[in-house]
């Protein structure tokens, strides 16, 4: 029987972590182990999720390509699906339809490059696919350097990867916060003011953005100061998507569908765009 693109696939919540106020990290596997074995995606795309009796929203798969057992999904609870699915118990059944979307990071293109990751608040979970599947392969890549800004340092998402990635001698690790607290010790103010230190070679660097799309205009001020071209820099457009196959329309941007040629585009495409940034 073929697939139906508009029908999900049942999935079950096999692990739940809070790590926010307002954050959870879900581990979900499909029902069906042809479903899960036929499940491959690519760093910066993205499922459609069903909370039964509620809605369906879209959401980045945050986990490693390489992991077949499951995959992963970092969710705010922010809209009626979202808070659901944070109401929901491990074992609880869900929906999935996926994976979307053709744009992603440039996994291969990057190989023999230097990265650097700049991601703020919720924006490193998207990220997170790309940064997982690097690190399986830490050897393809050059210098890798990580910035990351949150509002407060209870705001920080995956604390413990950010502890590893800090203890490597292979990978350059910033973290900065608006807010401190009596205990950080740690940059103050937003990421942008990171990326005046970053000592990569612009012809042999690309690099990977996403956050909320006030930070977007400041970080490419500052990478186009220091000379960074448009083709090696890739942003996350996420935006409005709903149905995830180009039918609703509502994720138009220009000539583009943000859930069908992207999420992630490069900022020459981006500025190709009617709504460029």
């Amino acid at each position: 029987m073929e697939n139906n693109i508009y029908t999900p696939k049942l999935a079950r919540i096999t692990r739940i972590e809070t790590v926010t106020s307002i954050e959870k990290i879900f581990d979900i596997s499909f029902a069906e182990k042809e479903d899960q074995e036929n499940f491959n995606f690519l760093p910066g795309q993205f499922v459609e999720l069903t909370v039964f009796g509620v809605g369906e929203a879209p959401f980045s798969i945050t986990s490693n390509p390489n992991n077949k057992v499951k995959f992963q999904l970092c969710i705010r609870a922010a809209g009626s699906v979202s808070k659901a699915i944070h109401n929901l118990k491990e074992g609880a059944k869900i929906g999935i339809r996926g994976p979307f979307g053709k744009g992603t990071f440039p996994y291969e293109k990057a190989k023999g490059h230097n990265v650097l990751v700049i991601a703020g608040g919720l924006g490193l979970a998207p990220l997170m696919s790309f940064i997982t599947y690097m690190m399986d392969y830490r050897d393809k890549y050059k210098n890798v350097m990580i910035i990351y800004g949150a509002v407060t340092p209870t705001n920080i998402l995956y604390k413990n990867d950010i502890a590893y990635w800090s203890t490597r001698d292979d990978i350059s690790v910033c973290v900065t916060v608006d807010n401190p607290d009596d205990k950080w010790t740690g940059e103050i103010g937003v990421c942008t003011k990171l990326i005046p230190r970053v000592d990569f070679k612009p012809e042999d660097t690309y690099t990977l953005v996403c956050g909320p799309p006030v930070m977007y205009k400041y970080v490419i001020k500052e990478l186009e100061k220091k000379k960074f071209k448009e083709d090696t820099i890739f942003l996350s457009l996420e935006r409005r998507m709903e149905c995830g196959v180009g039918k609703c329309n509502h994720c138009h941007i220009g000539d583009k569908l943000v859930c069908v040629h992207g999420p992630v585009f490069s900022l020459w495409e981006v500025r190709n765009l009617k709504e460029a940034i």
